[in-house]
């Protein structure tokens, strides 16, 4: 590997060795642009003064972010939400203080924090492992909203987000394909050509007067390329309650149904509301069935800390001398149980669990631990905190209507809380204005990146990765910006 492609797989992540087609041509137009000297890189891992770079290529992604939290104590929603009951709220202009520096398509990459477990579920010979992964990991993907009461920003029609991650193995790309009704769609990849991830989210908000529920819309679905295997669910309702008054919480809730379309298999996961006194508060409890409906194993545990499974009769039998009022010790799994039931106990945090450990279960996932700092940095996870970075270098390579050049996002990134407001109201209306333009023009948006087609799966409605955006030919991209 020359020094030039050192540099583009120090800036985006991508690995040139690894790559398909698609990264060939881009490593040159990226050097081209970028001007590269080969003599001033080194060994030592710098880059013309840039951020430290690991032995092995891959570059430190930041801990924290540039500015601490807004404080949103002297701001009341209430004067804004009290004449929105009942209604959608996307339509809404919300103040940017209850937003989180992120776009919506940045929070959907988040999905990805826990790629180890498509791993897991590619290595697996056993469908029902593979199955106990994509569960775990169906799961995983909605941990990292736990006491994440900030709003992301609204895309912007024809926003897009990359992101490639050489050190977990995968690139994703989303857009914005509709404005009303507000449409996400993405599309990943791993870069050993084993998985493909992809999906098209229209989260549905509603406001009840004390809560402001998120109902999902849209189908995700997980292809393990080795196996020949696709794998569709939806995610659970999210809901924050006390905006008016009180401190803010979330919950999930709903039945997911993820089903393995090629062996019949079905996993059924219930994300319990939490109830009167709060007992059921984060808990998931379902269970794996094949294609006879035979029960396979029990997956127990909460979306807010970690996953377990046991096979359905030691299930039942703890539960039976449970209601009989029997003594359950309260046990907490050994560090023996975790290392020998999961391969990334090595990288575990060590978390307090408050879950009910049924002895004889296998861990199939467990929450990562969050920065020191969190509680400052809108209780990012240390993925959450990476995704809007912006380097030196990185403009010449990201498409120009990627999130992390929107200026009222990266103002309050920064803390210039007046100015990402003020961008925020001038994006807003040029949006307005260019659908005015369209309008009077009689001329149709036409997405970029993906385009509106059947899932071949569950045969709905879905968006399409058309391809080519890592071909890098931007030119003909809208300026939204």
């Amino acid at each position: 590997m020359n020094s030039e492609e050192e540099f583009y797989d120090a800036v985006t992540g991508f690995d040139s060795d690894n790559s398909s087609g698609d990264f060939s041509e881009a490593n040159h137009k990226v050097a081209e642009m970028l001007d590269l000297d080969p003599h001033q890189s080194n060994r030592t891992g710098k880059h013309n003064g840039e951020s430290e770079i690991q032995e092995n290529g891959i570059k430190r992604h930041r801990t924290s972010l540039p500015a601490p939290m807004f404080s949103r104590s002297d701001f009341s929603v209430w004067s804004i939400l009290k004449k929105c009951i009942g209604l959608e709220l996307s339509k809404i202009t919300m103040p940017i203080v209850f937003n989180e520096p992120l776009s919506f398509l940045q929070r959907i990459t988040e999905y990805m924090e826990h790629i180890y477990l498509i791993n897991k579920a590619c290595s697996h010979a056993d469908p029902l492992e593979r199955m106990q992964a994509v569960a775990a990991f169906a799961v995983s993907a909605v941990a990292s909203q736990w006491e994440r009461t900030g709003k992301p920003f609204n895309p912007l029609l024809g926003e897009t987000y990359e992101l490639t991650r050489e050190d977990l193995g995968f690139r994703f790309i989303s857009e914005q394909v509709s404005h009303h009704p507000p449409i996400s769609a993405f599309y990943s990849e791993g870069l050993n050509k084993d998985f493909i991830f992809h999906g098209s989210i229209y989260p549905k908000l509603k406001f009840w007067g004390k809560s402001i529920e998120a109902e999902p819309r849209g189908t995700i679905t997980l292809e393990l390329l080795k196996h020949n295997e696709a794998y569709t669910w939806t995610n659970p309702t999210c809901c924050v309650h006390n905006v008016i008054i009180g401190k803010l919480w979330l919950e999930q809730y709903g039945t997911v149904e993820i089903v393995n379309h090629s062996t019949g298999d079905k996993c059924v996961l219930n994300f319990k509301p939490c109830g009167l006194f709060g007992k059921e508060l984060h808990r998931v409890e379902g269970y794996i069935q094949d294609k006879n409906r035979k029960k396979l194993c029990v997956i127990y545990g909460k979306w807010t800390e970690c996953l377990w499974c046991t096979d359905p009769t030691t299930y039942e039998t703890y539960k039976k001398n449970e209601k009989r009022g029997g003594e359950q010790k309260k046990l907490k799994p050994s560090e023996d149980v975790i290392k020998s039931e999961n391969d990334e106990a090595d990288d575990m945090p060590e978390v307090q669990d408050t879950v009910q450990f049924i002895p004889g279960s296998k861990l199939l996932w467990r929450i990562n631990c969050r920065p020191p700092n969190s509680s400052q940095m809108y209780n990012f996870t240390s993925f959450a905190v990476s995704l809007n970075e912006l380097e030196k270098g990185m403009e010449a390579i990201l498409a120009p209507t990627d999130c992390r050049l929107r200026p009222d996002i990266r103002n309050m990134e920064n803390g210039n809380m007046d100015v990402a407001s003020k961008e925020k109201e001038r994006l807003e209306e040029k949006q307005r204005a260019a659908r005015k333009e369209r309008a009077k023009d009689e001329v149709e948006w036409h997405t970029r990146w993906f385009h509106q087609g059947t899932n071949p799966y569950t045969g709905t409605s879905d968006w399409l990765y058309s391809g080519g955006y890592f071909d890098r030919n931007f030119s003909d991209c809208p300026d939204i910006y």
